[in-house]
């Protein structure tokens, strides 16, 4: 998916260098080019969680349909930094004025960090579920277990087909 994008990517840049000038083309090209290569592809469980790899640590986060199942988030209790994790093991919450929600580790780890924006600013998982509403980071311990998550074809399938 993020290939199809770069070269979508590639391609708008040669069209803009025809209509303007090449140099601002190629400066507008290399920024936007840079952060589609930036993006890392997300694995996504049955409860809705998704984790993102690079390298040995994986960010953590909730679906867009999770957010939109919640509505407005207004608390976020979320794991702190040290917190050792099995996958599957529940280790925060979110809590809506509608519902709450606990929170699920899609991988085994130990948390690195917390994103305290989020808990001081919860309503960015529902404005950004996917980059500043983020919330956690932990290092892996078995990285084959994300061989058991879905891509994100396979998850917006299991959103049509599955009863959630």
């Amino acid at each position: 998916m993020v290939l199809c994008h770069i070269r979508a990517t590639v391609r708008l840049g040669k069209l803009v260098a025809k209509a303007g000038t090449q140099s601002s083309a190629l400066r507008w090209s290399r920024s936007f080019g840079v952060s589609s290569v930036a993006l890392k592809e997300r694995l996504f469980t049955d409860k809705h969680e998704w984790v993102s790899v690079d390298g040995e640590v994986g960010t953590v986060g909730i679906s867009n349909f999770a957010q939109e199942a919640l509505g407005d988030v207004v608390f976020a209790q979320l794991p702190d930094p040290g917190t050792k994790l099995s996958q599957k093991d529940e280790c925060g919450a979110l809590e809506s004025v509608k519902a709450a929600s606990e929170i699920y580790s899609p991988v085994s780890g130990e948390v690195t960090e917390k994103n305290a924006a989020v808990e001081e600013t919860p309503g960015l998982v529902n404005s950004s579920c996917y980059e500043n509403g983020w919330l956690f980071k932990l290092k892996l311990t078995k990285p084959d277990e994300l061989s058991k998550l879905m891509s994100e074809g396979q998850y917006a399938e299991f959103l049509k087909t599955a009863a959630h």
